[in-house]
This record gives C-alpha cells, sequence and structure tokens, in this order.
C-alpha cells in the first residue's frame, strides 16, 4: 500500500491553493505552440455569471480506502508546512492500484439519478466530476490505452461520466469535466515528499503529451461538456492550446479554468479560499464541506463546516461576483454521507426562499457593509434591486447606511416572510419589521430604487 504524499494544502493563510502556485510555474516555461491570445478576454457566458453554485464531485479508487488525517478550522491556524505531505487532508491523493477493482465494484451500486435530482435540489445549476485524478484511473471507457496498466486496471466498467452527463442534464444542468492534466501517477509515480519537487512528478513524455491530448479531446467529442475543468498544470509535450481553441469553436458558451498553464482560462479557481473586494476577473472558490475532496471516513461534524457557515460563506463568494464549486466526496458505492446531504439539503432550503438576491444577481457597487449597529451585510443587484443580507439578523430595526434613502420606492423581505416598513434618515434606510421578524440568517431584503444603481 503506498499513499501518495499530497501539493494541495488547504489552508485560510494562503492566497491561492498550492496547486495554483505550481501551474503557474509550469506555465512560465511552455512553448507558445497554437496559442492566440489570452482566454482571459472572452467575455464569461450569462449562464456562468448567472449560475452561482455549482457541485463538484471527487469519486474514485481514493474513495475505497477513504482515510486521511482530518482537521478542523481551528486546526488550519497553526498547520505545520513543514509535515505538510506527510499530514495532508486531502483523502483523493492516494495510490493504489489494489483499490480499482474494488471501486469498479462497488460503483455499480451508484445510481446517477439520485445525484441529480440532490444537486438540483440544492440549488446547483452545474456539476464538475473528476473523470482521471491523479492516479490515471478513468470513469469513462477510454478509446486511448494506458500504455502503463493491464487492460482490467485502466478505467470503470460503467461509463460513469456519461450516465451522469445525462442525468444532470435531464435535470437542467450544466455538466463540467475534470481532468488532472498534470499529475499522473501510472506514468510517474515518484514519491512526493515535499512541494519544491512535484514539479520533478508532471511527465514530460511525448507519450504522455499525446496520452492527455487524446483525453481530453476524446472527452469533449464523447460528452459536449460546457466547462473543461484541467488540474496541476500540463505537460510541456502536449498541446493545451489547440485543445482550448477546438473546444470554444464547438462550444462558444463554453468555459475554461485557469490551470493549465500559458495564460489559458476564463476564470480564477482560488482553492478552500475568498478574495477581497470585487477582482475584475471572474472566479470560482472550489471547496469540500469538510477539508478533504474525497471521501474521508475519519471527518465527522466537527471537520466540517456547518449549515450555517456554508450559507454564509456562499453569500459572501456572491456578493463578491464569484461562483462556489462545491465539492462532495462520495462512497465507493456511490452513497453520499449523510453529513454532507445534510448540508446540501439546508443550503437548498435557504436558497427556495432567498435565490431571488443570488441567481442572475450581479455585483453591487460594494460587497459588504455594516448595519447601524456594526451587524455584517453582503450586497448583490439586479436590474435597479438592490439585494441586502443581513449575516446576523436579530429581529431588530435595521438602519443601512450605505443605501441613498430618496431613490428607494419598494422594500421587502425575500420569500415574502414577514412584513416591514422604511423611511429614510440621515443616517441612511431604516427598515422596520412590522409583526415578527424572522432571525435565521442571512435574511435576505430586496430594495426597489428609481435607477439601476
Amino acid at each position: 500500500m503506498r499513499r501518495s504524499l499530497a501539493t494541495r494544502i488547504p489552508l485560510p493563510a494562503a492566497l491561492l491553493g498550492v496547486s495554483l502556485a505550481f501551474a503557474s510555474a509550469v506555465a512560465q516555461d511552455r512553448p507558445a505552440s497554437s496559442y492566440k491570445a489570452p482566454a482571459s478576454t472572452r467575455p464569461i457566458p450569462t449562464w456562468d455569471d448567472d449560475a452561482k453554485l455549482g457541485i463538484f464531485i471527487h469519486w474514485g479508487a481514493c474513495s475505497v480506502p477513504a482515510f486521511a488525517p482530518p482537521l478542523t478550522l481551528a486546526d488550519t491556524a497553526t498547520f505545520d508546512w513543514s509535515h505538510a505531505m506527510e499530514n495532508n487532508a486531502y483523502a483523493e491523493w492516494y495510490l493504489n492500484t489494489n483499490f480499482f477493482r474494488t471501486f469498479d465494484r462497488e460503483s455499480r451500486r451508484w445510481n446517477p439519478e439520485q445525484w441529480a435530482r440532490l444537486f438540483q435540489r440544492a440549488g446547483a445549476r452545474y456539476v464538475v466530476i473528476t473523470t482521471k485524478h491523479h492516479d490515471g484511473f478513468l470513469l469513462w471507457p477510454s478509446r486511448q490505452p494506458n500504455p502503463n496498466r493491464p487492460a482490467d486496471l485502466q478505467h470503470t466498467s460503467r461509463d460513469i461520466v456519461g450516465e451522469l452527463t445525462a442525468a444532470v442534464r435531464k435535470h437542467g444542468m450544466k455538466m463540467g469535466l475534470y481532468y488532472s492534466g498534470g499529475l499522473d501517477w501510472s506514468f510517474n509515480p515518484t514519491r512526493i515528499d515535499n512541494i519544491q519537487s512535484i514539479r520533478k512528478t508532471i511527465p514530460e513524455s511525448d507519450a504522455y503529451g499525446r496520452y492527455a491530448d487524446q483525453h481530453w479531446r476524446e472527452l469533449i467529442e464523447r460528452y459536449q461538456p460546457s466547462i473543461l475543468w484541467n488540474d496541476i498544470g500540463y505537460p510541456k509535450t502536449g498541446d493545451p492550446a489547440a485543445i482550448v481553441n477546438e473546444f470554444y469553436t464547438k462550444t462558444p458558451d463554453g468555459l475554461v479554468n485557469n490551470r493549465w498553464g500559458n495564460e489559458l482560462g476564463d476564470y480564477l479557481t482560488p482553492e478552500y479560499q475568498s478574495v477581497h473586494d470585487i477582482p475584475p476577473r471572474k472566479w470560482e472558490s472550489c471547496r469540500g464541506i469538510g477539508f478533504s475532496f474525497g471521501y474521508n471516513a475519519a471527518e465527522k461534524a466537527e471537520n466540517m463546516l456547518t449549515s450555517a457557515q456554508l450559507i454564509a460563506m456562499f453569500v459572501d463568494i456572491v456578493a463578491r461576483n464569484g461562483n462556489l464549486l462545491l465539492d462532495l466526496g462520495p462512497r465507493a458505492d456511490g452513497s453520499i454521507p449523510e453529513l454532507q446531504v445534510e448540508r446540501l439539503n439546508a443550503l437548498g432550503d435557504w436558497l427556495r426562499v432567498n435565490g431571488e438576491g443570488i441567481f442572475g444577481t450581479r455585483p453591487w457597487k460594494q460587497p459588504d457593509g455594516k448595519t447601524g449597529d456594526g451587524r455584517p451585510v453582503r450586497y448583490t443587484r439586479k436590474g435597479a434591486t438592490v439585494f441586502a443580507f443581513l449575516m446576523t439578523p436579530n429581529g431588530t430595526d435595521v438602519m443601512l447606511p450605505d443605501l441613498k434613502p430618496e431613490t428607494v420606492t419598494a422594500v421587502r423581505v425575500l420569500g415574502g416572510l414577514g412584513a416591514i416598513r422604511f423611511a429614510g434618515t440621515t443616517d441612511g434606510l431604516k427598515i422596520t419589521f412590522a409583526g415578527t421578524a424572522p432571525t435565521a440568517g442571512p435574511l435576505g431584503i430586496a430594495i426597489d430604487t428609481r435607477t439601476t444603481p
């Protein structure tokens, strides 16, 4: 048994995931190839700007051992980087070919329709699945054989990618495909002892460059994804620019993430991170409900976000012009752990009341502010309506100093919960709850104005 030691550590202290920094380093010496222009000059498709919430799925042979040292939020403040590779919390960074057959057998019990219904109920507008993670095992029956593994240890018997794609689209969501372009331990199983050694583990043979290119082209041709989500850079022997340009031609409203190198990518992908203010470029925060992407049986409730923390984090991300790609780590048989389902359902319940102020919105002139008594507020907008989310409502009157009262024409609580009155004062917009005010937060309030803010 051999666990491949990790490179991505989900610590709030980091500005970006280690994998992003590594992908940037790889990009610095990549030949120009057929690269035309930075993909970030493309406008973001409206569907993605409107979507706000996606579901990330890390599923594979790692779901059999399902272990990594669990972290709590408090642990991340004192994490010892000198031992990061030995104590990585990402359960999916695990290499052991003995688990491939077990996973293939267990995954035959999986029901893609149940997943799709759960994701739709949570409010997700798109889904991204790991077609191949760093262990090199495929979740679709590729026509491109792996020269380093026996035929029965290359991919699942089921076409998991195809079955999930069909179920996701049936329920009105977009489909995205993740592929580990930079790491494949079936081509280079070199032990990763520290962050500096990661670069040496990217396979740079001509064979691997062709292999990765052919995989991406096959995935695009077979499944017509809306998102290409590459990870950990790309081999210099491959041609990612050509693949991306071909994808754009076939899918004009498609999206490409920024982890390819060579300035490719439509949007940024900070990992277990948020941003400050409102960045000029579209971004998507990806993270698990706990501190692992793949299923980690050692994670308990104390190792995960609470439902309230998840919802508050999501509102903050949307206010800053971001999307949340929320990861779920299923068990080997495809069942999703109850604690993950519980939080996903809570998010969906909240969105059914407050989704008007989330989906289809754009950033206001500022992402955040405070009430007159110092409680946090997050803002979004849609046309001439500003949405103020009271992050810690207490049922009392609210003063919003950031709003100009003379422009306000109507105020209401989202979901029709509770009656309110409003008035302008020298200190801002005063909102009075006429009846019993909801206290579960974040509480969304729609503020109609005379002109687009």
